[in-house]
């Protein structure tokens, strides 16, 4: 199969990462395919051309280029408007695709030319767990916090105050909404650092794995509105880490909760990605990752993994590698025949919708996987 890696934007603002390493490349070579790497497409992940081509990939001077030398076509982020062009009729496309928050312009080009969209966000497993989002979210997770600590510094418009504390002085509270994957990750890292945790989940017994992960040092809530709105006012820091799967995220932080947060304080909406649960965020980028609302300041960066993109990269590859391999090796309906848990990570097929939410979102007609293959 001919599968092809572009570069992810023009600009680093947008995408750092790549979507494969030469490791991964180097698989997928040695089983006799070919790779098409457009050119600096691993730059900002630490990745050359010459560690591309050094493993066999052949390496493409542009996007056009990549798109219309491949049946697949493997990305990190959603292609933006300036790619429209260049998708071709029947394309198969990998990456986090996020279409619940996708313009429509782009889930009719999806359509239209009848292309197999696999959103990596959507890919499950029998257990219920989602492995190429998890990897993404763990890394969320742990950066949070990273980025909690620094705006709440008097040099970025915080409070002024430090996440540990020291003897005498109490430490910072972090509210997390949210005690999966994101939040779990998040709670440790916060902890490391000697802050004050509490967490508010709807699932009682993700609670009871927070209790039990965290030896109690974690306070726990159902997230009711009664509770969030009690919370959000103590918070120095809060964490948006809610998902629903492959469906645009409830807003449970309202504007009035936000105004009566306390001034300085910060928001980070991990959700933001999936539209976000609090109501006053917004997309922001790598460059420009902040604004300040009603004097709170909102961090809402929805890919926030590519802040640290060499690492991200390698757990995207690990990941999402296997998909790629088998796909490439048996084709795509073989695939979904034998993994019907897999079919469930496929947005579009063959000219129609085949995800439930999207098709509710965007008003289109619904079918399964299973009926079009």
């Amino acid at each position: 199969m001919n599968i092809g890696i572009p570069k992810e934007s023009k600009e680093k603002i947008l995408e750092r990462r790549v979507a494969l390493t030469p490791a991964g490349v180097k698989a997928l070579v040695d089983r006799g395919h070919e790779v098409y790497v457009e050119t600096l497409a691993g730059e900002y992940s630490g990745f050359s051309d010459a560690e591309y081509e050094k493993v066999g990939a052949k390496i493409v001077f542009s996007r056009e280029e990549v798109y219309r030398r491949s049946q697949m076509v493997v990305k990190v982020a959603r292609p933006t408007e300036e790619d429209y062009d260049y998708l071709c009729e029947g394309h198969l496309l990998f990456g986090f695709l996020h279409l619940a928050v996708a313009p429509r312009k782009f889930i009719d080009i999806l359509l239209e030319r009848k292309i197999t969209a696999i959103g990596y966000e959507i890919i499950e497993l029998p257990d219920g767990r989602l492995p190429i989002l998890q990897a993404m979210s763990e890394i969320a997770g742990q950066i949070a916090i990273i980025v909690a600590a620094r705006y709440l510094q008097n040099e970025d418009g915080g409070r002024g105050i430090i996440l540990g504390g020291i003897p005498g002085v109490p430490p910072a509270t972090v509210v997390i909404l949210g005690a999966g994957v994101v939040g779990q990750n998040a709670i440790r890292a916060a902890l490391g650092l000697g802050a004050h945790v509490m967490v508010l989940d709807n699932n009682i017994d993700k609670l009871r794995e927070v209790e039990r992960l965290f030896d109690k040092r974690v306070e726990t809530a159902i997230a009711s509105v009664y509770n969030i709105e009690k919370a959000v006012q103590f918070a120095d820091v809060l964490i948006g880490a809610v998902l629903i799967h492959g469906a645009l995220t409830p807003k449970l932080v309202t504007e009035e909760m936000v105004k009566k947060m306390k001034p300085g304080s910060v928001i980070i909406d991990v959700s933001i990605d999936q539209g976000g649960c609090v109501e006053t965020s917004r997309p922001t980028t790598i460059v420009n990752p902040v604004f300040v609302k009603h004097g709170v300041i909102h961090y809402c960066v929805p890919n926030m993994a590519s802040n640290v993109a060499r690492t991200a990269t390698y757990a995207l590859t690990n990941t999402s590698l296997p998909y790629i391999l088998e796909i490439a090796e048996k084709g795509f309906t073989q695939v979904v025949r034998e993994n019907p848990y897999f079919g469930r990570g496929v947005y579009t097929h063959a000219g129609h919708c085949t995800n439930k939410n999207i098709a509710e979102i965007f008003k289109l007609e619904y079918k399964k996987i299973e009926d079009l293959l």
